[in-house]
């Protein structure tokens, strides 16, 4: 088994192979806990744990629960809740680390587990690290039966404080709402806490097995949600993934607001308040150029950072701001939680829909998006971009072309062996050249031979 057991989001992979095999959790949970314990070990202490709606949820919960109960802490099962849910209950219920089994928006088959620290933010590097070389030494895992304790009441308080975040002064009587849950973790929340702010909700996605999160629905599928709208002529949808962390919303004509959309509409909101913090917001390079220029014009910087929500969040501490997110529609709240939050999510863009007194494709229409092209192409090899000096050179020469009307981003995926070329400019035929310009000196360049990934 390979030393590296954490990727951008925590453990994942296939429960039953390496690294979700029993033993391996085991050992990933006693040594977590010994990182994250206060001073003084773990004896006493709580870990708060929740899960999404995989049927392979409650084993990997088990054997979490055998590696804390190992380090000489109790675990409080919250059972099935959205991963935000966790990071809001951790401090609140004074445990020093909050877990997580889920693997958000991918498919049922696949499985994960993410930690918490005391204060509810996603366990640092530092500390995976740590994790990691306790897992590889090799350093045998004491026998212990879990000490477990029912803790899924503790669900009902997060659910009182989403419906908190909410202005009170506001409702959603009279709205029309499809609300896509994913079969995954939201579904015994959104719908009830949509319901109790006054929406007619129209659910799809609620129905878990264990089997079906994601399948086809949620925030990466959603034209399910786009069609019930239309269907239904509601006045908006919103979609979750599976873990409920991010969300994708679409208008009254199935339109889709992504998160740069919802992060225009949040800085607008916030700016107008005087509660824009620093005057500034936290992007991933991956937000649209548009909204930057859209944001320029108001007066609100933008602190980029690479894409992945702990980036996002290492920003906002950093900087002391109140807004960040990604196009993905992880988007950050700061002044209500320390991570992204779906539900919260869509709790403050349906504010600004409802306080703006028009229809949610106004807040689409906030900014006019501009035009890319994506270039993914297929590498057998990944030398350090910085290297390539013919390649920097045909970069920087496109970056000039573009030159205060667009961008050129290029990089590797961290997860797959491909290149991602980003040309964002106003004219289309212009951005395709200029991409496929770049990824022909690459592949000269570097010798390979380039292909289309879809």
């Amino acid at each position: 088994m390979s030393a590296k057991l954490f990727g951008t989001d925590g453990v994942r992979g296939v429960p039953g192979r390496e690294p979700l095999t029993p033993r391996t959790v085991t050992a990933i949970a006693y040594h977590a806990a010994l990182a994250l314990a206060p001073r003084g070990g773990a004896n006493g202490a709580a870990v708060a744990l929740g899960r999404d709606t995989r049927a392979s949820g409650p084993e990997l919960a088990r054997a979490l629960a055998r590696g804390f109960a190992a380090a000489g802490a109790q675990t409080l099962d919250l059972g099935v809740i959205p991963t935000p849910g966790v990071s809001y209950l951790t401090p609140r219920l004074g445990a020093f680390a909050g877990v997580v089994v889920s693997a958000s928006h991918n498919p049922a088959g696949d499985n994960g587990v993410k930690f918490f620290d005391a204060r509810g933010f996603k366990m640092p590097p530092e500390l995976e690290a740590r994790v990691e070389a306790g897992v590889a030494s090799g350093v045998a895992v004491p026998a212990a039966s879990p000490r477990e304790r029912d803790a899924s009441a503790h669900a009902a308080v997060y659910a009182d404080f989403l419906r908190s975040t909410f202005p009170a002064t506001r409702d959603l009587d009279g709205a029309r709402l499809v609300v896509d849950c994913a079969n995954g973790a939201a579904a015994a929340f959104a719908p009830a806490l949509f319901r109790a702010l006054g929406a007619e909700v129209f659910a799809i996605g609620v129905s878990p097995d264990g089997r079906n999160i994601n399948a086809g629905c949620g925030a990466l599928a959603v034209d399910a949600m786009r069609r019930e709208v239309r269907r239904r002529r509601a006045h908006a949808g919103v979609a979750f993934d599976g873990d409920a962390d991010r969300a994708l919303f679409c208008d009254e004509a199935g339109e889709i607001l992504d998160g740069d959309a919802v992060i225009g509409a949040a800085a607008v909101r916030l700016l107008a308040r005087g509660a824009l913090k620093g005057g500034k917001v936290a992007l991933t390079v991956m937000s649209n150029y548009g909204l930057i220029r859209f944001l320029a014009e108001r007066g609100v910087s933008v602190v980029t950072v690479p894409v992945g929500d702990r980036h996002v969040t290492e920003a906002i501490e950093r900087e002391g701001l109140s807004l960040g997110g990604e196009n993905s529609g992880h988007v950050v709240f700061r002044d209500f939680a320390p991570t992204g939050d779906g539900m919260l999510t869509a709790l403050q863009t349906l504010a600004a829909w409802r306080e703006s007194g028009r229809p949610m494709s106004a807040l689409r229409r906030l900014y006019a998006p501009t035009p890319q092209t994506l270039r993914a192409l297929r590498v057998t090899a990944k030398p350090p971009l910085e290297a390539l000096g013919r390649t920097r050179r045909e970069i920087e020469r496109a970056e000039g072309e573009l030159s205060g009307r667009g961008r050129v981003l290029v990089r590797y995926s961290g997860t797959e062996p491909v290149l991602r070329v980003l040309v964002e400019g106003p004219d289309r035929a212009e951005n395709a050249r200029l991409a496929e310009l770049v990824a022909k000196t690459y592949f000269a360049e570097t010798g390979q031979n380039g292909e289309a990934h879809p």
